[in-house]
């Protein structure tokens, strides 16, 4: 019985420290990817600081054209929830605390009196929503691995041409917002319209303006542009997004492995009782036949 015991405890070792191998494989690769989302997240940084500080200065303009993004109608629209997420597992309450965001934000837009059309963007969100039976508009898959500027337009191209028609009023992302690899907040941004306050946050303070010339008029233009910068926007939080996800990862198989080499170090202790146990029945064997063998030469002698 202690032999069987004691091989299967060696067994659960041995198990335990092959998915520790994994695991700390795994923080090793996600903290290495960490950095390259943060070199992609400053190589975007530039085009998104100005197309952000031009946009700033328009929305000051006093002549500014009146446009859906900044003005937009009274009516009644749409609303579309983008929950961006993972498309592989393994990274702690990322992915999970982006969906309940979503519902929370998809009943109270509901009780509002207003539909909803949700984006899902990562495997995760297409598995739960579809789990839970919730109606899908548009599906992306394969973006916050490496996400590019691309895929941005195919996320807000049709929400955008809807939203120039006035069929959609809202649209919002919920995605995590990479701060420091120590540091990720789940964030719900009002992607559209565009908010004077959202740019003077995310814009360079700077007291310059600029006298615009329009080429080939301002009316022409200024749709056009902002479009670029929603685009752009998208884009930037899809990379803080990319980043953040490796730096759960990275810290839920940091944890993981300090949990396996915990259940080792328990295994071990079960072990070695074990085969304490074992010896102490077997010194315990040896004495008794010992002493049954003397006394059995005791009544030899006796008799």
């Amino acid at each position: 019985m202690a032999g069987g015991q004691e091989r299967t405890l060696r067994r659960k070792i041995k198990s335990v420290q092959s998915t520790k191998k994994i695991t700390k494989a795994m923080e090793l690769i996600a903290a290495s990817r960490i950095q390259k989302a943060i070199t992609r997240m400053a190589n975007a940084r530039p085009y998104y600081r100005e197309i952000s500080e031009i946009v700033r200065d328009l929305v000051k303009a006093a002549s500014l054209p009146k446009n859906p993004y900044t003005d937009p109608t009274d009516t009644a629209g749409v609303v579309v929830v983008i929950a961006v997420t993972s498309d592989r597992g393994l990274c702690g309450i990322y992915n999970s605390s982006v969906l309940r965001a979503t519902e929370r934000l998809a009943e109270q837009v509901r009780a509002e009196g207003s539909n909803v059309e949700l984006v899902g963007v990562g495997k995760k969100a297409q598995n739960y929503f579809k789990f839970q039976e919730i109606e899908v508009a548009t599906q992306v898959n394969g973006v916050t691995e490496t996400p590019t500027y691309v895929q941005a337009m195919y996320i807000l191209g049709s929400v955008l041409d809807r939203y120039e028609k006035g069929e959609i009023s809202k649209v919002y992302v919920i995605s995590h917002r990479f701060v420091s690899i120590g540091v990720q907040n789940l964030e719900t941004l009002e992607l559209l319209p565009i908010s004077k306050n959202q740019l003077e946050m995310d814009s360079v303070k700077s007291s310059s303006t600029f006298d615009f010339e329009f080429e080939p008029s301002r009316d022409a233009i200024v749709v056009p542009l902002f479009r670029q910068f929603t685009l752009a926007r998208l884009f930037a939080l899809l990379l803080e997004a990319s980043a953040a996800e490796y730096a759960y990862r990275q810290r839920a198989m940091k944890s993981a492995s300090e949990n396996a080499e915990e259940l080792a170090r328990k295994y071990r202790r079960f072990l070695n009782r074990a085969r304490q146990d074992s010896i102490t029945t077997e010194i315990m064997e040896i004495v008794g036949g010992a002493e049954a063998l003397k006394a059995e030469d005791d009544l030899d002698k006796e008799g």
